[in-house]
């Protein structure tokens, strides 16, 4: 049976990059630097809308996507499948994936085109989508998986959380339908949801639920909201059982695993799962460092380093994990 193999990957951030003295000038904010960058490892960040840039979700999703493309070498219009994973799309409607099919494929084709609204978990459930559809289905060659996020966006003015922890960016990678035979190859995914939490943080308002109003802004009930306080320690529960029961799912022992790309929102929290799935800290790359946390952009932005940095090489079985509001939690075992 053939299988989805990625054989290119590109990101993309706007702007110089926003250092935490900085960011306390341009937003207007203040918050404890020395903590955010000893435990959560946050030290600089990108946002567009703050470098006064005319650069929004779909921008970042073009960039990092032409960029992954030319790491694979391959032409645009080969291209049959764009997915996108994001929950800060360019619009509501049309989906992100179909301006983004546009602006590289410059016109109609016969291209599949969509997004997947998973929150933060959106990348490695588009992943997990395109590889089961390029693997079963002959007729396509080559698809295109992007991680957008735009976060900052929504942020609203005097959100000292919100502007310390959120940034923007996109990382792309393509997948090439590939024979059985090849060493390199998607092995398989495994999806946890809990919809009932749907209230704890998120973009409420511009749906059908809560159309945006005079009184809605005048109100300040727009935006990123923070209506619960997430349990600290929720990626810590999550993260290590679903990572052994994807391996277990996959027929590949834990111990043979070379890197995990976690979710870039906290480095104290990807260590102590490290910790707890007893395989070394330096097995699970971060970037948080220099591009703060891109949501649904930041496992493929982690793992384009790794693999330009030479942490991930060809023949590496590669477990991506991450986590969303809502809740939604995916995770992909593959092999580079």
């Amino acid at each position: 049976m053939a299988k989805a193999k990625i054989i290119g990957t590109g990101l993309y951030a706007p702007g110089e990059p926003i250092g935490n003295g900085e960011l306390k000038e341009l937003a207007g904010v203040d918050f404890d630097a020395e903590k955010l960058e000893s435990r959560i490892g946050i030290k600089a960040r990108h946002i567009a809308r703050l470098r006064g840039l005319d650069e929004t979700a779909a921008d970042f999703a073009e960039r990092a996507a032409r960029a992954a493309i030319a790491d694979a070498g391959i032409a645009a219009d080969d291209i049959g499948l764009f997915v996108v994973g994001t929950d800060t799309p360019e619009y509501i409607s049309p989906a992100t994936a179909i301006l983004l099919q546009g602006r590289i494929q410059g016109g109609q084709r016969d291209a599949g085109a969509f997004d997947v609204g998973a929150s933060c978990a959106g990348f490695v459930t588009a992943y997990e989508a395109a590889a089961r559809m390029l693997a079963g289905d002959d007729s396509l060659r080559y698809a295109l998986v992007v991680g957008v996020y735009n976060m900052p966006a929504f942020i609203r003015p005097g959100d000292a959380f919100g502007w310390s922890i959120f940034a923007d960016g996109a990382g792309a990678v393509v997948l090439e339908r590939a024979p059985d035979t090849d060493p390199s190859g998607y092995v398989t995914g495994k999806l946890v949801a809990d919809g009932t939490q749907w209230d704890y943080v998120g973009v409420y308002a511009g749906g059908a639920r809560k159309p945006v109003t005079r009184e809605l802004l005048d109100s300040g009930a727009w935006g990123l909201e923070l209506l619960q306080r997430l349990p600290g320690d929720r990626n810590l529960k999550l993260w290590p059982p679903i990572v052994r029961a994807l391996c277990d799912k996959g027929g590949l022992p834990l111990d043979a695993v070379k890197s995990f790309v976690l979710t870039q929102i906290n480095r104290s929290v990807i260590h102590d799962v490290m910790d707890a799935l007893g395989r070394p800290r330096e097995l699970a790359p971060t970037v948080m460092d220099r591009y703060g946390y891109t949501g649904s952009a930041c496992v493929p932005m982690a793992f384009h380093h790794a693999v330009k940095e030479g942490r991930v090489r060809r023949g590496d079985p590669v477990v991506f994990c991450a986590s969303g509001a809502g809740f939604a939690v995916g995770a992909n075992l593959f092999v580079y």
